[in-house]
């Protein structure tokens, strides 16, 4: 049994390979009005399909489908087996509201009821 595969035979594998990898990420990297499918994460960096996405550098937001997880600083680092490998410099979980500069009181009031005039 040899251990060569023809070019074509490699090139449909490691296609396949990508495809089943964007179907199961929901995660994907929006940079102004473009969106790229993450194909793989991990706590210091992702990976982007290199024929999808450029050389991409500085704030993305990051998605799970509609949820907005993180806003990041990025830097492209390294290219390996058809993947554009970026790594944070900066990675912040999004927050819908801002965060409070005070403590709030248990008991506090949620809302205040204006008399009728």
């Amino acid at each position: 049994m040899t251990d060569y595969l023809p070019k074509e035979v490699l090139e449909g594998l490691e296609a396949a390979r990508k495809a089943d990898l964007k179907k199961k990420s929901r995660l994907r990297v929006r940079v102004g009005d473009e969106l790229f499918r993450v194909l793989r994460y991990w706590e210091d960096g992702f990976a982007l399909d290199r024929h999808d996405a450029p050389h991409l550098r500085g704030f993305v937001d990051l998605y799970n489908g509609g949820q907005h997880l993180y806003q990041a600083l990025i830097v492209a680092s390294a290219e390996e087996n058809g993947e554009m490998v970026y790594e944070f410099k900066r990675n912040t979980a999004a927050v819908d509201k801002a965060p409070l500069d005070f403590v709030r009181d248990e008991n506090a009031p949620v809302a205040l009821l204006g008399s009728p005039d």
